[in-house]
């Protein structure tokens, strides 16, 4: 109710000033805000993985203790026991090197091998050696020969080379921070002192039988402790920029070293335990492993503890990482990694009181007398660990019969070397980290020491986060700038609105001075409109056409929605490719619209795509490179630069060009879109995070999502929603996405400018097959050549786009007419270049190849399998036998197939929309009747049945985790019964119509250019030498050279614009003669119709052609001294510069903005430029007097002027004096007087008119150059069209061939199965019921039915692992965002004394007093 209220005062304050106050509001144009549940979800996923994180690490670190206790000499277990559980601790030694050696081996195999430098492997083998030296003797020697306490304490001791290390090499920046390495290191120290004493006065108070050898394992422990340490070498050399090139050299080849080094680990466990063990002690007797006939549990607590430790301490190193990924480092990492010491002792503790209550019932008795009591009990299983857990600490000295405070030093122990861990990695505390940041920058190693999980989850965390660091910095951190680059073609008034509305919500969330948010990064916009003229009949005029005419119009209606006012700044240029307007957004970011003249450049998406690339890479790469051959960019101040409050700031459409000197091409990006896509900032910014991140991707995509009404669109919900749930996350987890829909993807720069990208992007095609790749699908063609690069193409789940799709049948099949010949184009090319795409690409493998040649494989059996399928249908549903059920299934293709031989496409889609219904009925019928089959048989325990049901299950759970998109489930049935028509007739349809290579959708007929010849003068037909020559004049002509004759001489007698009084020395050009008009009471202007009354029209028309052509002019430089009120504008030097030619369709273009200067628009203008200049808080008050006060000046001036008239030059000068000296009078009665330059700008920015201007030489030069070497139309000849025509067809019909031969051999074979009989092949399946008891009978399968059932069933579950993986790291990605997400929450802004930019200058940028 209270927007509705909200709503309706707007609207009533809108018809105070016009009488048409309507307006549209686009949904989507509300300031988007953080969601409460958002932020609980985000919080609660931060708690459990805290929680895991503590509770595996507990688990992991207890687990360990405790078999480190039962394979202790001084358990009570047998020697035959002891043995065992000491192998299992071998074994949780093991298990992350094994871990370690499968990755770094499938890397080196599938991914990159990297031979390494043989010193360098020399010395990292070595201190592999020496760490793991340490760490198997710290295990397997020193720690079954103390007590569960002293074993706890002692691991504390493993930083002390890292907190060496830090104050050797100073890595504190604040010089105070140096006391937290040096109190660690004093405090292990002071532990280990106290672990002597300790263990002294327990040999000499004869505590559980202690001997003088416990010394030995003292001094083995320490100096295994110092081993152990130097396992984490690495980070603090990083962290000082120390040994970079060794280092830089090792990540290289990093994982050949992990696959010698990890087997290298394990060779030295294995010799520590053989030789201390087997040959020191004695103590393996290799026939006592046979627990075969184990009654006491053993076996079972054993490989319990080992299982439990292993998958522990893998768990908690991964929720770590995820942890520190979402932004979580404090609460979920570097706390529970602390707290893993103190709750594990706690956990002991806990234990040891359970176990002395139950021992008390039968005894009270003294601590000595407990203990003692404990070697008589003999439990198994859970107790048995209570049991041992208990007599270790009995081994303390609280079992000292004299004196109890030695205990204490045991406690104080353990507190020294928990305070000397928690201060030797106190950074951990500190780092920032970007979103999604890889594993490798936030951890030094890959591999984690599982017998020290706690200490080595934050000894191996970064101390210097490169870029982490920076986040909170805009001016340190990496920048980059992003290119929306939009084509058209044709798109509805509707499909304008979306994703104009989408690119001024980007505007707002990036550009909002007032609102902070971490994102970093420039951008425009850029709008490709193909397509954009028309000749006027009547005329013969060259104007804009009406999807231009709507194009316009969506703009001023989203800009109004947006900021409740006219556009401000808008330009319009004459290009060598037709036109281009030019927008400043409300925040200072820039539109750009170029309009596509097909005369003058190519159509179509791929042209326009190449038209921007080297518009945007190739120009403004190299002018931002070489400024000084620029003319104009030599001379910033000129052109570019605006003077405000005394200092120079860059205009908006030159910021982001001088930004681009300080980004390189890698952090360059082009965003692709559609003319219909709607989008999210927060979908952009996602896929900014992938390219940000990973310097290999050179593309990313998200989710699309078809919008529309209809059975067509709820079909393709259904399909998009499968794609992209299992088809394309496969595609990311195991490799690399092959298609990045053109519709919305994000590309790098420095990717697409690599050789044999962009450069063969812009080939033409001239054989069938190039048509077929390169023109039918040019999204897919183009990541095609970025795979073969070596580039890796990403997909990101929560990346959502919006995009109109097909509502109609026909559309639907004509789109996927081009999709699918070409998908199999650039899919068999990518397969044919496998084998150099794996040496160069490495995110594709050969296992990658070898799954797509699957899917291949069975796209091409599709049709096959389809038609089997019904043959299956009908044979279940008309109890038909199955060599008659598939001849019947056979006819409809073949039937399809002559037609879409000899019938015009329309007919054929008329057919096969027909065919698609009757099918439809099948397998409707179909699956009610194997659902009501597996009720009558009372299980669904058949090939058939369990397929199905899996696949529903399936599906099911995919939908649950996809839970913003679960209701896409509903559209399963629709899919499921237009099967034979998605993967059978479209099939058909596809391949004969290959040959058809144009577009197929949004095709308009070509509208009559026929000029009519009217008032012709003279029309004579002369023979000169060999040529015949036309000549004729008409009135049209006449009277143009008249006007030109008359402007010449006009010329002469003009006066010097000057050397009148009252005015600025502006040069202004001379006043356009209006054209003759054939018309009297109406002017058409590219589609906007001007009604006029009869006494009005002459006074509007001088009007107008004086307004425009003042507008058409700009204000040269005044100088620095010269009168106090001045403006502070600075435009160039425009005395060189001549009037502006402009053609035909400028004219109608700018009368739309002209509106601007309407009464009603200007009342509505002028208060929000006021609220937007005073938008301060401190300013309140004086903002909204002069809102009020130069409202009413306003419609005092303006009382006589009607809502819709446009106000002439003479009318805008005098109410720009009016307002201007009103503000002046209200500042200087509130003593703001510094304020006034502010508030006279925001006047004269309301009063602007737009400006016609001329595009840059040097940038028409590239034009000129660009269009002729790669983008001139082509005209193709008759004798070239009827080639192409030939080749494509026999394209055809050698495809159609290969693809009729496969399906029928697979269709054949099946129909022989079938005639042969199940009683001679047939694979024989024991038929269950649904609880488990057989039935007694025999279920006969064909071989290849089940061989292809299978096949597709392991696809599907592969897809369904890898959709998995993919959701738990998009998860990942969205908790990251969403801590970092911008909160739409005013910040209380202090500008007073200064202005608040939306476009900073760019650092390095330096006006010198030449300049000025």
């Amino acid at each position: 109710m209270e927007e509705l209220k909200y709503r309706g005062k707007k609207r009533l304050h809108r018809h105070k000033d016009t009488w048409d106050p309507f307006q549209l509001n686009p949904i989507g144009a509300e300031k988007e805000s953080r969601r409460r549940c958002f932020q609980l979800a985000q919080y609660l996923v931060a708690v459990i993985v805290g929680l895991a994180v503590l509770t595996s690490a507990v688990l992991a670190k207890g687990s360990l203790l405790v078999l480190s206790t039962l394979a202790s000499p001084f358990s009570m277990r047998s020697p035959k026991e002891r043995q065992f559980f000491m192998l299992m601790m071998v074994f949780c030694l093991v298990f992350p090197n094994v871990l370690v050696f499968i990755k770094s081996l499938w890397r080196c195999a599938f991914k990159s091998l990297v031979i390494p430098n043989m010193r360098t492997m020399g010395i990292i083998c070595t201190i592999e050696c020496l760490v793991s030296l340490g760490t198997s003797v710290m295990v397997l020697v020193v720690m079954p020969q103390f007590d569960v306490l002293t074993n706890l304490f002692i691991s504390g001791g493993v930083c002390i080379v890292s907190s060496v290390l830090q104050i050797a090499f100073r890595l504190q920046r604040e010089t105070w921070k140096i006391i937290f390495p040096v109190c660690s290191l004093i405090l292990i120290i002071i532990g280990y002192c106290l672990l002597g004493v300790d263990f002294y006065v327990r040999v000499s108070s004869y505590v559980d039988r202690q001997t003088d050898n416990c010394f030995l394992f003292i001094g083995i422990g320490i100096f295994s402790s110092i081993l152990v340490s130097c396992c984490w070498w690495e980070n603090p050399l990083q962290a000082s920029n120390s040994m970079q090139e060794t280092l830089s050299e090792l990540d290289g080849f990093r994982d050949f070293v992990f696959v010698i080094t990890s087997l290298l680990r394990i060779v030295v466990i294995g010799a520590v335990y053989l030789i201390y063990h087997g040959l020191i002690l004695n103590s393996i007797t290799w026939l006592a492993f046979d627990l075969h006939n184990d009654k006491s549990g053993i076996l079972q607590v054993g490989l319990g503890l080992f299982a439990l430790q292993a998958f522990c301490s893998a768990s908690c190193h991964w929720f770590g990482v995820v942890a520190c990924k979402i932004h979580a480092v404090r609460m979920s990492f570097a706390l529970p990694v602390c707290c893993t010491g103190p709750a594990v002792l706690l956990l002991g503790i806990i234990l040891f009181f359970i176990q002395a209550q139950e021992v008390e019932k039968a005894e009270r008795s003294s601590i000595q007398e407990f203990c003692d009591n404990l070697f008589h009990l003999n439990q198994t299983s859970t107790g048995l660990i209570l049991a041992e857990i208990t007599r270790s600490i009995c081994r303390t000295s609280l079992n000292n019969s004299y004196m109890k405070w030695p205990f204490f030093m045991l406690a104080l122990e353990g507190m020294c070397m928990w305070l000397g861990f928690v201060s030797c990695t106190y950074y951990v505390w500190k780092i920032k980290v970007q979103r999604i940041e890889r594993t490798s920058q936030l951890f030094v190693r890959r591999l984690y020491e599982s017998a020290f999980i706690d200490l080595s989850l934050l000894l191996n965390t970064k101390m210097k986060v490169v870029r982490a660091r920076n986040q909170e910095s805009h001016d340190e951190i990496e920048s980059c700038v992003i290119y929306l680059c939009a084509t058209m073609w044709h798109e509805t008034y509707d499909e304008m609105l979306k994703i104009l509305t989408s690119m001024f919500r980007l505007d707002r969330y990036r550009g909002d001075p007032k609102e902070e948010h971490a994102d970093c990064f420039d951008f425009e916009c850029h709008i490709y409109v193909d397509d954009s003229f028309m000749i006027e009949k009547e005329s013969g005029k060259r104007l804009v056409n009406e999807y231009v005419n709507d194009l316009v119009n969506v703009v001023i209606e989203v800009y109004r929605v947006f900021t409740h006012k006219e556009p401000d700044d808008v330009s319009i240029i004459e290009t060598p490719y037709g036109g281009r307007l030019m927008f400043v957004m409300p925040e200072s970011n820039m539109l750009y619209i170029h309009l596509k003249d097909k005369a003058l450049i190519r159509n179509k998406k791929r042209w326009s795509q190449i038209m921007y690339l080297y518009y945007l890479l190739g120009w403004k790469g190299y002018i931002t490179k070489n400024p000084q051959k620029i003319k104009r960019q030599n001379n910033p101040c000129r052109a570019s630069l605006i003077s405000m409050d005394g200092e120079s700031f860059l205009l908006p459409q030159y910021d982001n060009d001088t930004k681009r000197k300080h980004i390189s091409d890698s952090n360059t990006y082009i965003m692709a879109l559609d003319g219909d896509t709607d989008f999210q900032p927060k979908a952009l910014v996602l896929l900014v995070d992938r390219l940000r991140m990973y310097e290999n991707v050179g593309a990313a995509c998200g989710r699309i999502h078809p919008t529309g009404m209809g059975p067509m669109v709820w079909y393709q919900k259904f399909e998009y929603a499968v794609g992209h749930w299992l088809q394309k996350t496969a595609e990311h987890v195991f490799g690399s996405v092959l298609c990045s829909p053109g519709c919305f993807s994000l590309f790098r720069g420095s990717a697409l400018m690599d050789d044999n990208v962009l450069k063969r992007y812009t080939t033409t095609a001239t054989r069938a097959s190039e048509y077929v790749q390169y023109d039918q699908g040019e999204d897919r063609w183009l990541c095609t050549l970025l795979l073969q690069q070596g580039w890796r193409v990403e997909y990101n789940a929560a990346s959502d786009a919006y995009t109109n799709s097909p509502e109609e049948f026909k559309e639907f099949y004509n789109q996927r007419r081009r999709w699918g010949p070409s998908t199999l184009a650039n899919t068999l090319d990518l397969l044919h270049s496998g084998p150099s795409t794996v040496k160069r690409n490495i995110s594709i493998s050969r296992l990658y190849i070898f799954y797509q040649m699957f899917t291949v494989g069975s796209s091409i059996l599709g049709p096959a399998s389809v038609t089997l399928m019904i043959a299956g249908a009908f044979q279940f549903v008309f109890k038909i036998p199955g060599t008659l059920s598939i001849v019947i299934a056979v006819i409809p293709p073949v039937f399809y197939m002559i037609v879409c031989f000899v019938a015009k496409a329309n007919n054929q889609i008329t057919i096969a929309a027909v065919m698609s219904i009757l099918y439809a009925f099948l397998m409707t019928a179909s699956l009610f009747s194997i659902i009501g089959d597996m009720v009558i048989q009372e299980t669904f325990l058949t090939p058939t049945g369990i397929f199905l049901v899996s696949m529903t299950v399936m599906y099911l759970v995919t939908a649950l985790l996809h839970p913003e998109e679960f209701s896409m489930i509903v559209y399963g049935l629709m899919y499921f019964i237009c099967i034979p028509s998605g993967y059978l007739l479209l099939t058909i349809y596809s391949l004969v119509n290959m040959h058809i290579v144009s577009w197929g959708t949004r095709e308009t007929k070509a509208a009559g250019e026929v000029k009519k010849n009217r008032n012709v003068v003279c029309d004579k037909t002369c023979k000169l030498c060999c040529w015949d020559m036309k000549l004729q004049v008409t009135q049209e002509m006449d009277n143009l050279m008249i006007q030109q004759i008359t402007t010449a001489v006009g010329k002469t007698t003009l006066q010097d614009p000057s050397k009148q009084e009252g005015t600025p020395q502006t040069a202004q050009p001379a006043e356009p003669q209006p054209r003759p008009e054939t018309t009297t009471k109406e002017e058409n202007r590219g589609g906007w119709t001007k009604s006029r009354q009869p006494d009005k029209q002459k006074e509007e028309e001088e009007r107008e052609q004086k307004l425009f052509a003042s507008s058409s002019s700009s204000e040269e430089d005044e100088d620095d001294d010269e009168d106090e009120d001045d403006e502070g504008r600075f435009y160039g030097d425009l005395r060189d510069m001549e009037e502006v030619p402009v053609s035909d369709w400028v004219r109608p273009v700018k009368e739309v903005f002209l509106k601007k200067l309407t009464f009603s628009n200007l009342n509505r203008n002028l208060q929000e430029q006021i609220r937007y200049a005073l938008r301060s808080k401190h300013q309140d008050d004086v903002c909204e007097e002069l809102v009020l006060m130069l409202t009413d000046t306003l419609n005092g001036e303006l009382s006589m002027v009607g809502p819709e008239d446009v106000l002439n030059e003479s009318q805008l000068e005098e109410l720009q004096y009016a307002l201007s000296e009103q503000a002046r009078r209200i500042l200087k009665t509130n003593r703001m007087e510094r304020l006034e330059k502010r508030v006279k700008r925001a006047i004269e920015k309301t009063l602007n008119a737009p400006q016609v201007q001329q595009l840059e030489e040097s940038e028409n030069d590239f034009w000129v150059k660009l269009i002729d070497r790669y983008l001139t139309p082509i005209v193709d000849t008759k004798a070239h069209q009827d080639e192409v025509t030939r080749d494509l067809k026999s394209l055809r019909n050698k495809a159609v061939f290969l693809y009729f031969i496969i399906n029928v051999l697979w269709v054949v074979a099946t129909f022989f199965l079938q005639a042969i009989g199940n009683d001679v092949i047939s694979i024989k399946i024991p038929k269950f019921y649904t609880n488990g008891t057989p039935s007694g009978e025999v279920l006969k399968v064909e071989p290849l039915s089940l061989m292809f059932l299978l096949s597709f069933a392991v696809l599907l579950f592969v897809q369904f692992l890898a959709m998995l993986y993919h959701r738990i790291y998009t998860l990942i990605h969205v908790v990251s965002y969403r801590s970092t997400e911008k909160d739409y929450k005013p910040n209380d802004v202090g500008d007073d004394d200064g202005l608040v930019l939306e476009n900073h200058t760019a650092n390095g940028l330096v006006i010198t007093s030449d300049d000025m």
